[in-house]
């Protein structure tokens, strides 16, 4: 009989033994978890960190990631309205104005990039985070993951953990790695790991930048208020007003100014609440093996000449306005560190001078086929302001006792469908002239022209029947006496917005685009009249502005405005837009354009229509992105390549 241990001896025996038996029982358990089967690998999942690259923070999109997840399968069927109607109830202010500064903009030169990162358009990895499915709950052996990069690059470090640990692996792009996880050094799982990086760019006008939706909202006063002025000698003094929070003495000083309202591009209103992000940000969310990158150029006030082809400085003054057209940005972002040079090609897009615009010193960016990064789809908002958008709602909400008919360049001279007619048939020149860019300049391959999805523009005075229109009257437009929707002229704006609505649709059918215009029912009675009902009153659908009268705020304090509040309205009012937006110019600015003292109230108009007046809410823009996105679905499985997973319309509820 062998030696006696002694009871430190035996204690350590036991130990060694119960570890071998646990190491045992763990690997078993793990290699045949998913199946009862001991012969059974056990499965890796995996997943990006960071399936939205312009957020450089992963957590914010992973909050987006968890909103889609938490969605019910009825709620799936429109995940991206869902989603920001759960968030709207979770960040009373907007969900964007906790992440928008942290996105890859750099505000100081007006371009796409990140801290740290010398090419964002183009990534050379991605980080995932991977798990083993079905490890037993209190598992303590260690399992060592590995990763070997494909195409003979050198294996990244080993990484050993507990088993149940989810570990965070670097893997290269585009070409991927082989994960293989190890127990007690024996190989107990193994699988292929290649990212779906998705290249996205957004082009157009404020419908497509997010207009009416700045990130960050103005803050409202509770105790101060805004004298606007006297409009003129028979009406009562413009006093009474929502005043924005601050320390500042006049309306447009520097300390009013610099408490303005915060978008992700200032000069051209572009936000996270854009359609286009959305679209984009919500195909990255719903696929776990897949990341976006969105690069969006959408500037309020852009057209297709001056926007799309020529430069155009947006929408509010900034130090630093756009330097190049949209066209030229994109060629820019798809070359990356590499240089996109100027071409001189004016004879290609002004259509035997019928473009005159485009004609002569028309220079344009191009990158090298071989060095630029290929489009997967590429987002269009365009059309409307090449109409007179803005002139034809003009004419539909003024007054025709209105000064502000004549007024011109601030709020745009106003027109019938008369003046819109001579913009609808230059339009199918314009939209060539896109197209012949789009496979030129940025490199879309003619027999992929689905990868361009057109938006339609969704009906802005059109009640639930499909037919009729919103009434005459002033609801929602209270904040100037010259509003007065008159249903008569929005009759003749929606006769031009139809005959827009059929070019858009025939010149996306002739050049192979993919066109968008599913959401356009959803608009239905969520216009612009949309909202407040005597017998269903609440600060969200309120039409009327709140104004300081006898020593009270009637009908609501203005702090108690929640610009991101779910409403009936899909659509910013004047009204809505002051209390949103609250656009206003630096003093010395209105004096140098207007060049005289005495004009407030020219503030209270810009506050009320600059500030994106007539544009879709969040809302709105996320029931436009869930229509987007539903095309991409389409055009990208259609490209799929090397099996990459797809979540199937049953796993989204569709």
């Amino acid at each position: 009989m062998g030696p006696t241990m002694s009871n430190t001896e035996q204690l350590s025996f036991c130990r060694s033994a119960w570890r071998v038996l646990i190491l045992l029982f763990v690997v078993c358990a793990i290699v045949g978890g998913a199946s009862g089967s001991a012969s059974a690998e056990p499965e890796i999942k995996w997943r990006v960190t960071n399936p939205f690259r312009l957020f450089t923070d992963p957590t914010d999109a992973e909050v987006h990631r968890a909103t889609f997840e938490s969605l019910t399968d009825d709620e799936r069927r429109t995940p991206i309205l869902s989603a920001e109607r759960a968030l709207a109830e979770r960040h009373p202010d907007g969900w964007a104005s906790s992440m928008w500064q942290n996105a890859c903009w750099d505000h100081s030169k007006n371009r796409y990039g990140c801290p740290g990162l010398t090419d964002y358009a183009n990534p050379k990895s991605h980080k995932i985070r991977a798990t083993i499915a079905d490890v037993p709950d209190g598992a303590t052996v260690d399992c060592t993951w590995l990763t070997a990069p494909k195409g003979g690059r050198k294996r990244g470090a080993a990484i050993t953990v507990p088993c149940d640990t989810p570990v965070e692996l670097e893997i290269p792009y585009p070409a991927g790695a082989t994960i293989t996880v190890e127990v007690g050094g024996q190989q107990v799982a193994t699988t292929g790991a290649k990212v779906e990086d998705l290249f996205i760019v957004g082009m157009g006008d404020s419908f497509g930048s997010g207009e009416g939706n700045p990130d960050v909202p103005v803050r409202l006063s509770s105790d101060r208020t805004a004298e606007y002025g006297l409009r003129n000698k028979d009406q009562p003094p413009l006093v009474g007003y929502p005043a924005r929070a601050g320390n500042w003495t006049r309306i447009g000083d520097k300390a009013f100014i610099e408490e303005n309202p915060r978008w992700l591009d200032q000069a051209c209103h572009r936000s996270l609440y854009s359609h286009q992000l959305r679209a984009a940000l919500q195909l990255g969310v719903e696929e776990p093996h897949r990341a976006v990158t969105f690069v969006g150029f959408a500037c309020s006030g852009g057209e297709t000449i001056f926007g799309a082809f020529l430069r155009y400085k947006g929408h509010e003054w900034v130090p630093n306005p756009p330097e190049l057209s949209q066209i030229s940005a994109a060629a820019v972002a798809q070359c990356g560190t590499t240089d996109a040079p100027n071409v001189d090609l004016p004879e290609a897009y002004h259509m035997n001078g019928r473009l005159q615009e485009l004609q002569g010193g028309l220079v344009l960016r191009k990158c090298a086929a071989e060095k630029s990064r290929k489009i997967d789809l590429l987002f269009l908002s365009l059309g409307g302001n090449d109409i007179g958008f803005s002139r034809l709602v003009a004419n539909a909400v003024l007054t025709d006792k209105s000064s502000l008919r004549s007024l011109g360049g601030w709020f745009g001279q106003v027109q019938g469908l008369t003046e819109a007619q001579a913009g609808l048939d230059l339009l199918t020149d314009r939209y060539k002239a896109l197209n012949r860019a789009f496979h030129s300049l940025v490199h879309i391959p003619w027999n992929e022209s689905d990868r361009v999805i057109l938006t339609a523009y969704p009906p802005l005075v059109l009640l639930e029947d499909g037919r009729s229109l919103c009434p005459d009257g002033t609801s929602g437009m209270t904040v100037l006496s010259d509003f007065y929707l008159s249903k008569e002229k929005s009759a003749e704006a929606s006769v031009a917005a139809e005959r827009l609505q059929g070019i858009m649709r025939d010149s996306a059918k002739v050049y192979g685009w993919s066109f968008a215009d599913a959401h356009r029912a959803d608009f239905r009675g969520r216009g612009l009249c949309a909202g407040w009902s005597r017998d269903a009153l609440n600060t969200a659908d309120d039409l009327r502005l709140p104004l300081f009268i006898n020593g009270r705020w009637d009908p609501y304090n203005p702090t108690e405005w929640r610009a991101y509040a779910t409403r009936q309205r899909w659509f910013r009012t004047p009204n809505d837009a002051f209390l949103t937006g609250h656009f206003h110019v630096p003093q010395s600015m209105m004096q140098s354009v207007l060049k005289q003292q005495g004009l407030e109230w020219v503030q209270l108009l810009l506050a009320s229509t600059y500030s994106g007046a007539f544009h879709p809410t969040a809302e709105g823009q996320a029931a436009i992105a869930d229509s987007v996105a539903a095309k991409a679905r389409t055009v990208i499985d259609k490209y799929t390549r090397n099996g990459v997973p797809r979540v199937t319309n049953a796993e989204r509820g569709e």
